[in-house]
């Protein structure tokens, strides 16, 4: 806006869409902003929510206990289960699985990374040649592989102490949990449809959104939380999409719900196939199933087929079929419009991080919440930080493609030598040589998160960190034997995943 306008506070916010998306934005404002500003929702019933992404990643529980949440009230009302990690089966190769866990993995010594401690004698060997898995000293992957889980310990001092969790939960649960959260602390929802969008014909600003009943709703700060069509950003302001289709092909998924099958799994799985994956989603009521691909390598009829075979127990519901293309808008801010959600981007949910972006984003605009002036700079260090965070979620996707061995179709022929982005490209340089992992501040994935897909896809650098040949080989052998079983111990006395859920937080 004009320099020479007055700068006022902003009173009044206006939420496109609900779903995950518009609800969480919602129950954040209402926490965050206070009875001063009013937060208006508009949703129609009429249009159906995505809600693909059921599992989601650690710092859930960062949004969560913002808002002030009761762990075991959330998860008994969103029929949630507690996630230790993703198991990824036949990526690397078919025939081959690993998890990749939360948590640490194994622990630093003297400044010194545990991968290459283990790395050394990987590929040096010594006395203590037999050293298992990576993901053997992580709790989270052993806890996981045993179907346990505890809450971790507050004892910094204890293995237990390391244990990461997340969780998987039905996000329609979870919308309309956090609806009521938002309702009872003055978020106001419209049912309606939105015909048009009002602008100012000097700044281009919105103004008002315009619902197919004739009702105006004004506001001085517009969220667009409108799905894929990004009614606001994307229709009415113009922001461009930029596709990152030439490095994650699939632009297809089925979604199907399944019976639940014996005590749920404290983990997602994810198959490979031939032309995409299969994810598979414990809740505490159903499974939830799904089969992302690529239309180019494989028809909607030879997905279904695929992803009805390799369900683990009866469908009881009629599968969803839905169509994107990877990629984010040229700006998720433009004027006074923010996109959070699907309307300013998609990557697919291989490593769960839907959710865990449109936190991010509600997070960031909450840090540089603007008035109505609408500062330029801090408009652009939002889009410059939501930028860089997309960019590097998108990175490690591409990396579980391009990572391995698969050669056995058209789909994974192109995904094993296409080009990568640079970023991408300069970290898997740098650990095939001696395994070093630098990790960006605006990084979701830590270096443990990297280091176990690459190991968990074979990809073995040439060497390790010349600093750690100078630790005695025997002691550092009876460092990792050590750690080893005290990371089984602890895992053999958790009670089992279902166990803990009886006992503290069942639906």
């Amino acid at each position: 806006m004009s320099g020479a306008q007055m700068v006022e506070r902003i009173t009044r916010v206006v939420i496109a869409g609900g779903g995950t998306a518009g609800w969480m934005t919602a129950a954040a404002m209402a926490r965050a902003l206070g009875p001063e500003v009013s937060v208006t929702l508009v949703e129609s019933e009429e249009i159906g929510t995505v809600g693909v992404g059921e599992a989601t990643v650690p710092p859930l529980h960062d949004f969560n206990g913002m808002l002030g949440i009761d762990e075991n009230d959330f998860v008994r009302q969103t029929q949630a289960t507690f996630k230790l990690g993703i198991e990824f089966v036949d990526w690397g190769r078919i025939g081959a699985r690993y998890i990749h866990p939360f948590g640490p993995i194994g622990r630093d010594i003297g400044g010194l990374k545990f991968h290459q401690l283990w790395l050394r004698h990987r590929l040096l060997g010594g006395p203590e040649a037999d050293i298992g898995r990576i993901e053997d000293y992580c709790l989270s992957a052993v806890a996981a592989r045993q179907g346990r889980f505890a809450r971790p310990s507050p004892d910094p001092a204890t293995v237990l102490s390391s244990l990461a969790y997340a969780f998987h939960f039905d996000a329609a649960r979870y919308a309309l949990f956090l609806r009521g959260y938002a309702e009872k602390r003055g978020v106001r929802r419209i049912e309606g449809r939105i015909a048009s969008v009002e602008r100012d014909a000097e700044t281009g600003f919105l103004l008002a959104l315009a619902l197919e009943d004739g009702r105006r709703v004004e506001g001085a700060l517009f969220i667009d939380c409108s799905g894929f069509r990004s009614l606001l950003l994307g229709e009415a302001l113009g922001v461009g999409y930029r596709s990152w289709q030439r490095w994650l092909p699939c632009d297809r998924a089925i979604a199907m719900p399944s019976e639940s099958a014996g005590p749920p799994l404290p983990y997602t799985r994810s198959t490979a196939g031939p032309a995409g994956w299969r994810w598979r989603i414990p809740l505490q009521h159903r499974v939830g199933n799904g089969h992302v691909y690529s239309s180019a390598h494989l028809s909607d009829e030879a997905a279904h087929r695929e992803l009805t075979n390799g369900l683990d127990s009866p469908a009881c519901g009629e599968p969803r079929m839905l169509r994107f293309e990877a990629g984010r808008r040229e700006k998720f801010w433009d004027r006074n419009c923010v996109a959070i959600g699907l309307s300013s981007g998609f990557i697919e949910p291989l490593e769960s991080t839907s959710i865990h972006l449109i936190q991010s984003a509600i997070f960031r605009l909450m840090a540089l919440f603007p008035d109505t002036g609408f500062d330029r700079v801090e408009i652009d260090a939002y889009n410059r930080w939501l930028t860089r965070e997309y960019e590097l979620v998108r990175d490690f996707i591409i990396l579980h493609y391009h990572a391995g061995e698969r050669d056995d179709s058209a789909f994974w022929h192109h995904c094993r030598t296409m080009d990568l982005p640079d970023s991408l490209a300069t970290k898997i340089d740098l650990w095939r040589g001696k395994a070093r992992l630098l990790r960006e501040q605006h990084d979701l994935f830590t270096e443990d998160s990297w280091c176990a897909v690459l190991m968990g896809q074979d990809i073995m650098p040439r060497g390790c960190d010349p600093l750690v040949l100078a630790m005695p080989l025997q002691e550092t052998g009876r460092f990792l034997v050590n750690l080893r079983e005290r990371i089984a111990i602890t895992a053999a006395a958790m009670p089992s995943h279902g166990e803990f859920i009886a006992r503290h937080c069942a639906a």
